[in-house]
C-alpha cells in the first residue's frame, strides 16, 4: 500500500484524538505538523501503526508512525495539542464595586495552559457578587478580583446542627468567596464569629 502525506498526517491526528482525553467540559484541538517534503514515503505491506510516547507533556507530542513489514520504516510527526475549557470572563469593563450579573459576565473557551488563578466556570454562582477592583473586558473572573460576600455586607448567619438551625443577621468583616471562612459580627450580640460563606449574603456555622 502506498500512503501520501495527507493520509499519514490525518492518521496521526485521528490517533491522538482517540487516545488523548479532552479536559472535562472542554475541547481539544490537534494540530499535526506537515511532513517534510524531502522525506520519501515508502510503500507498506501492512496497515500503519501509531504510538504516543509515555512521557509526553500533553501539549507537544511526537507521534511515531510505523510500518511493520519485511522492510520496516518509521517517522516521527510533531503534534500540538491545545486544550480549551469554559471560563467566566468580563463581558465588558467592570468598575470596582459593581454588581455581577448576566450583563457583564459571559462564558468563553480559553486555552487551559494560559489560565492563572482559580477560574470560575459557572456564571450562576457569581450573580450578586461584586468586583473588588476594576476588571477589563475579557479578563478572567477569579477569586482575586471578586467577592461573593464583601466587607461591610449584611449577611444571614445560619447556625445549624443535625437537629435544628437558627438564623440571625450579621455584618461581614472581610471579603470572601463560596466555601471560605470569614469573620462576621452578630448584629444582636455584637459577638465576632468565624463562619463559612455558602451563598450570596449567607454564611454558615456548623454546630
Amino acid at each position: 500500500m502506498t500512503f501520501d502525506r495527507s493520509y499519514i498526517e490525518n492518521f496521526a491526528k485521528q490517533y491522538v484524538e482517540k487516545h488523548v482525553t479532552a479536559p472535562p467540559n472542554g475541547k481539544m484541538e490537534v494540530i499535526v505538523s506537515a511532513i517534510d517534503p524531502r522525506i520519501q514515503i515508502k510503500p507498506c505491506e501492512s496497515p500503519l501503526q501509531a504510538n504516543i510516547p509515555e512521557n509526553h507533556n500533553s501539549r507537544n507530542v511526537n507521534i511515531k508512525i510505523s510500518c511493520v513489514d519485511s522492510r520496516p520504516w518509521y517517522i516521527y510527526l510533531p503534534v500540538k495539542i491545545i486544550n480549551t475549557i469554559q471560563v467566566v470572563v468580563a463581558k465588558e469593563n467592570i468598575s470596582k464595586g459593581s454588581l455581577l450579573d448576566d450583563t457583564n459576565l459571559e462564558l468563553v473557551y480559553h486555552e487551559q495552559k494560559k489560565i492563572r488563578g482559580e477560574w470560575q466556570d459557572d456564571t450562576g454562582d457569581l450573580i450578586g457578587g461584586r468586583a473588588k477592583r476594576s476588571i477589563s473586558k475579557g479578563t478572567l473572573i477569579t477569586k482575586r478580583n471578586i467577592c461573593i460576600v464583601c466587607k461591610g455586607d449584611s449577611v444571614t448567619i445560619i447556625a445549624r446542627s443535625d437537629d435544628f438551625s437558627i438564623k440571625t443577621s450579621g455584618i461581614a468583616l472581610k471579603d470572601g468567596n463560596i466555601g471560605e471562612q470569614i469573620r462576621v459580627k452578630n448584629k444582636r450580640s455584637g459577638k465576632i464569629i468565624s463562619a463559612r460563606i455558602s451563598a450570596i449574603n449567607q454564611v454558615i456555622i456548623d454546630l
